[in-house]
């Protein structure tokens, strides 16, 4: 078999690259060692309801432009459009909900002015948060990098918080929620700077940048099975349950990939495999050129992501999502409500779930119909009937400060490129980040 390109790897990061790559003229063939395409984001069947269920809940806010390009060039960006602004709804479990509705002003002042109209908030909380609209602003006329480029790098973000002035409850109800969902992290751990960075893109020219866009199918069927069709109308091929192999020349040079039993002439690879796998595409240590890039990758640590899916006799009726505040748990998805008649079941995430994922399934479960029933009022007497618990262990690598660089798209041998969202993008462990990786390394490739 020969291909211009070979892909390793099947999430978002290698499907974005594969598909530029393959409207580009290119003979693309991705391998994946998974039976199903989308790595870190994608969805199986369970076994007792027979509906789609996600490994993880994933959502996608309004400043996610490649990822959006990405999701109209395989035409499913309408079954994950963004709402026109920010709408928040949060409960702390005193029976009520309180939902920041941000107005259609130019942001910042289209927080600043749901801020002002948020029940949940005292008057000093609301004023508080004028502190980091100075701070968007600032990223508007500069740029959210240069600004977090001047963020101690050392700073945690629950340090920077308490620097710029937040009151407690405005970091509890909207500045935790917010960082959580974005860094995988806790804030007490996570780098400042790469929050603020997130702040600059999220409040950006347009108010939808900060809005929330869930996803109304199933992930594999709203990009994974999407792209790998793509990617075959246009000559390519995306083969499952196999692993790929990088051979290197005597010159240090991409020599081909072994795909199985099965070698496959190839002169340019991109490895979009997560920083966890990069020694697994060598047969043996990593070659010397890379020998950083190995090294760093080792020395990254995971932040685990884990997902409760309840399925509740009577249905619960709430909001497509709710955020708690106090919990362990961070977010309820109403899977009727994004999916219609075909779920019937709530998804709860914890994100930076250390604590939790050390748990067995019963106690997770146990512990997740607990909160609902205190933090959902209409769940206070629901039955659970089924109980599914997902754990990513590796969803996300840690951004506490001081960890390993994160390497760049290009590398020291001739025709590798990287992508993935632990390459160098910029930004946190995201969909958004996946996505503009593979989309730079399939522009690397083109001017190779």
């Amino acid at each position: 078999m020969t291909a211009d390109v070979v892909v390793i790897g099947a999430g978002f990061a290698g499907l974005s690259a594969a598909v530029r790559l393959a409207d580009a003229g290119r003979r693309v063939v991705v391998l994946e060692q998974a039976p199903r395409p989308g790595g870190r984001a994608t969805a199986f069947a369970d076994r007792e309801t027979g509906e789609r269920v996600d490994n993880g809940q994933h959502a996608l806010f309004g400043c996610y432009h490649e990822t959006f390009a990405f999701l109209r060039r395989i035409g499913t960006d309408a079954l994950a459009a963004p709402a026109p602004r920010l709408q928040l709804t949060m409960t702390a479990g005193d029976r009520r909900a309180w939902t920041l509705t941000c107005p259609s002003w130019p942001p910042p002042w289209h927080l600043v002015g749901g801020l002002m109209r948020w029940g949940a908030l005292s008057w000093a909380d609301r004023l508080s948060a004028g502190r980091v609209a100075r701070i968007v602003l600032r990223a508007r006329r500069v740029g959210s990098a240069a600004v977090a480029a001047n963020v101690p790098a050392n700073q945690t973000v629950s340090e920077w918080l308490v620097a710029q002035g937040q009151s407690e409850r405005l970091i509890d109800w909207l500045w935790r929620p917010l960082a959580v969902a974005a860094l995988n992290q806790s804030i007490d751990v996570a780098a400042a700077r790469m929050f603020v960075r997130v702040l600059g893109d999220l409040f950006g020219p347009d108010p939808s940048d900060a809005a929330i866009a869930l996803p109304r199918v199933p992930l594999d069927e709203l990009y994974a099975w999407p792209a790998a069709r793509a990617i075959e109308a246009a000559g390519g091929r995306v083969l499952l349950k196999t692993p790929g192999v990088v051979s290197l020349d005597a010159d240090g040079r991409v020599a081909g990939v072994h795909a199985g039993d099965e070698k496959i002439d190839a002169r340019v690879v991109i490895s979009a495999v997560p920083w966890h796998a990069f020694a697994s595409v060598w047969n043996g240590a990593v070659p010397v050129p890379l020998a950083a890039i190995g090294a760093n990758a080792a020395r990254m640590i995971s932040s685990p992501i884990v997902t409760v899916n309840l399925w509740l006799d009577p249905p619960v009726t709430i909001d497509r999502f709710v955020g708690f505040v106090g919990s362990p748990l961070h977010w309820a998805f109403n899977k009727h409500a994004l999916f219609g008649e075909g779920a019937a079941h709530l998804s709860i995430v914890s994100s930076g779930a250390t604590d939790l994922v050390r748990l067995d399934n019963a106690a997770i479960a146990q512990l997740a119909a607990r909160e609902v029933a205190r933090l959902l009022p209409a769940a206070a007497n629901a039955r659970v009937l089924r109980s599914v618990v997902v754990r990513e262990p590796r969803a996300s690598f840690s951004l506490a400060p001081g960890g390993p660089d994160r390497p760049g798209t290009e590398t020291p041998v001739p025709g590798l490129f990287l992508a993935g969202d632990w390459t160098d993008t910029g930004l946190p462990a995201t969909i958004e980040g996946a996505v503009l990786s593979g989309h730079r390394a399939a522009a690397a490739v083109l001017r190779a």
